[in-house]
């Protein structure tokens, strides 16, 4: 059997990942390989899974657990996208809020499909303003417990790629390297800016060319973990709308600003929230990843009588409150002027993490 190339990219929410997978996918065909995408969460209706499936990609989505606990369904996803797109390359994307990755993942991986799959260095994308907090001993926001995962991510890395380098400058880039060079001295450090497409090639050879993967485990606390995924309110929807002749980019920069507004009124902290709203082959993506400067609009849905939004939203509050927020924030953002329909939508709390493996040593693969 020919073996694949899996390469796992995990990070925090809102470090960029879905975005880099994207253009690392696109490049990686452009050099003639075919490639598979594997996204994750812990309820169906994923933005990402539907951005990514615009791009004549296969894209397998494991929903309902992390990677960690549906371990076979990992496998399932990776074997379907294997035997139908014929991949060279798999690009897998934990749940943003998951860690110990290197125990329950690619350990398991390597003492069970050595044969099979070719693995890459585990790469953790980090914001760079999340990570310079996060450094310098604060929670970048975030409840201590969360930051806690956040930490902890960085630890069992092999590659720490530091995101979004565009919103620092060359010094504060240099500098925050340096800081990460210190904190984690056996990891490799590189930075990448999609907007500017800067780092991403460089990110690219490393991982095709490399195969020391999962060098290190984490010491990971699993009463703070559980904790760190339950103060997460999550929320995943797909919404039809219809509208006469409706500016759906106005529509979604409107909704997404306001609900922006709503969870920075009330000081909730946003690992992200995610939308696409789809008219045929047009599509408009927003993202917010914290406060409302963090707002970031590409493409565009055009004008049109019928659009379809999906909506996915992780943020510190109970999944009750989350839901009534963004239930209501759609109904005043229609106004009379757009009916919809709900779909699809589901809220909920993470439980505690459980497991299928969890190595408690570094599997040796010969060279």
């Amino acid at each position: 059997m020919n073996t694949t190339k899996l390469i796992l990219v995990g990070g925090f929410l809102g470090a960029g990942k879905t975005t880099l997978l994207w253009e690392a996918a696109n490049r990686i065909m452009n050099k003639g390989k075919r490639v598979g995408l594997i996204t994750n969460d812990q309820a169906p209706e994923l933005v990402d899974t539907a951005l990514l499936s615009r791009n004549e990609i296969k894209v397998a989505e494991v929903s309902g657990s992390c990677f960690c606990c549906n371990f076979n369904g990992l496998i399932k996803a990776m074997q379907l996208v294997r035997d139908e797109a014929n991949a060279d390359v798999l690009i897998a994307e934990p749940v943003g809020s998951c860690t110990d990755i290197s125990a329950t993942i690619i350990q398991p991986l390597k003492e069970n499909l050595v044969k099979e799959l070719i693995m890459s260095p585990f790469t953790v994308l980090a914001d760079p303003n999340q990570l310079s907090d996060i450094l310098n001993g604060g929670t970048a926001g975030m409840h201590p417990s969360a930051a806690y995962i956040y930490r902890k991510q960085l630890e069992e890395s092999d590659i720490i790629l530091i995101s979004k380098a565009d919103l620092l400058s060359k010094t504060e880039l240099n500098l925050l390297q340096e800081k990460v060079k210190l904190h984690f001295p056996d990891t490799d450090v590189m930075v990448v800016s999609t907007l500017f497409d800067e780092g991403v090639e460089d990110w690219l050879e490393q991982v095709n060319n490399r195969t020391d993967a999962g060098k290190r485990l984490a010491k990971v606390d699993y009463d703070i973990y559980a904790e760190g995924e339950a103060v997460l309110g999550w929320l995943n929807s797909t919404i039809e709308l219809a509208g006469e002749q409706t500016n759906w980019d106005e529509f979604g920069r409107n909704l997404l600003s306001e609900l922006s507004r709503q969870f920075d009124s009330i000081n909730a902290p946003v690992g992200h929230v995610k939308m696409i709203l789809e008219t045929g082959t047009d599509f408009m993506v927003g993202n917010l990843t914290g406060k409302s400067h963090t707002l970031i609009f590409r493409g565009s849905a055009g004008q049109s009588d019928q659009a379809r939004l999906t909506l996915n939203a992780r943020v510190e509050m109970s999944p009750e409150a989350l839901e009534q927020i963004v239930l209501k924030t759609l109904e005043t953002q229609a106004d009379n002027q757009v009916r919809f329909k709900i779909n699809a939508l589901r809220s909920l709390s993470p439980g505690r993490p459980n497991p299928t493996f969890r190595f408690d040593h570094i599997v040796s693969i010969a060279q």
